[in-house]
């Protein structure tokens, strides 16, 4: 296996910089056996079977980028990741060689001071006033992923639609992009159709942008990420699971989620908290997932690796090319596949 294996060429033109209206998505829809063909998202609860299980991944995205000024007046870009004490928060920066320990971050509301590196680019800020989620809400920017950024800077109207509708908690610098097809409307149509709905939090991180730079994936380091299943969900799980009923993941983190806790419960959902670190590459065995809604991917990615395991390398790799043919949107604000 090689990460050239999970290349493709993309014109920069199919990348969406902005999303669609939420519930208008294209969706191309691939079965297992079978030829691919286009619907669209609204087509999700006909397309579902009576009987199966949604699995949504409910977190938030904070508003975590934070742009202020180096000494003698250079612009530099905080990215927090999570709170590590009072008012101090592990983040990642840049311009990283002149953000040393020391260093005095200013913005308009206060400062931020470098304490110390944890490796891998990360960064110990201390703020002063300081500064808790509910003040980010306010001061904050939407981390939008690089190639949005590429093309242009977060506005407003993306603290609305770069989050799920069923976003409720946790602290996550980037979308469980499955989730923004999907409005409250379409998920009501699932349950009247007999779907059940449960949900679980993977705290997203930004090892999902971490590009895969080993000739041999395997070699990969993949970054774990905290996620919490409630004591209700675990439940709903393990009773489709001894049914045999399909579980339906909404996007690659739930699938991780779902695939490492059955790993750690020996083939059931346990409760609790834990740090998914399951690899899913081409041959995993998958315990639990039975279809995937997902976006399309980056080349040479872990997520569109993770898409082949469950799907087929060649076939996803096929059915990307009729989603270019026929001019799907890519990436976070793309257009959707589900695999059935």
């Amino acid at each position: 296996m090689r990460t050239e294996d999970f290349a493709y060429e993309l014109p920069p033109e199919l990348i969406a910089a902005f999303p669609r209206p939420r519930g208008t998505s294209r969706l191309l829809v691939l079965p297992r056996q079978g030829s691919p063909w286009e619907a669209n998202i609204r087509d999700i609860p006909a397309l579902l079977t009576p009987g199966d299980l949604l699995l949504l991944n409910d977190v938030r995205v904070i508003p975590a980028r934070l742009f202020g000024r180096r000494p003698g007046g250079g612009v530099c870009e905080l990215l927090l990741l999570r709170p590590a004490g009072e008012g101090v928060w592990e983040a990642m920066g840049r311009p990283a060689a002149r953000l040393r320990e020391g260093t005095v971050v200013s913005f308009p509301w206060g400062r931020g001071v470098i304490q110390g590196r944890q490796g891998e680019g990360k960064l110990l800020v201390a703020f002063q006033p300081p500064l808790d989620a509910s003040a980010l809400e306010a001061l904050g920017e939407v981390p939008l992923p690089p190639y949005i950024e590429k093309k242009r800077r977060a506005q407003p109207e993306d603290r609305r639609r770069y989050q799920t509708v069923f976003a409720r908690r946790g602290l996550a610098v980037a979308a469980p992009t499955a989730g923004l097809h999907l409005t409250a409307e379409l998920l009501a149509a699932c349950e009247a159709r007999g779907v059940e709905v449960v949900s679980l939090t993977l705290h997203v991180g930004p090892g999902t942008f971490k590009p895969v730079k080993s000739e041999d994936p395997r070699q990969h380091r993949l970054d774990p990420e905290l996620y919490e299943i409630s004591p209700e969900t675990a439940g709903a799980l393990n009773r489709a699971l001894a049914f045999g009923r399909r579980i339906v993941a909404v996007g690659t983190t739930s699938v991780r989620a779902l695939e490492d806790a059955l790993k750690r419960g020996g083939g059931r959902v346990l409760p609790g908290v834990a740090h998914a670190d399951t690899y899913i590459l081409p041959g995993f065995v998958f315990r639990g997932t039975g279809a995937l809604l997902t976006n399309f991917h980056l080349p040479r990615s872990t997520l569109l690796m993770l898409v082949s395991a469950l799907a087929g390398r060649e076939r996803v790799l096929a059915a990307y090319e009729m989603a270019k043919a026929r001019g799907f949107g890519f990436y976070s604000y793309g257009d959707a596949m589900l695999i059935l």
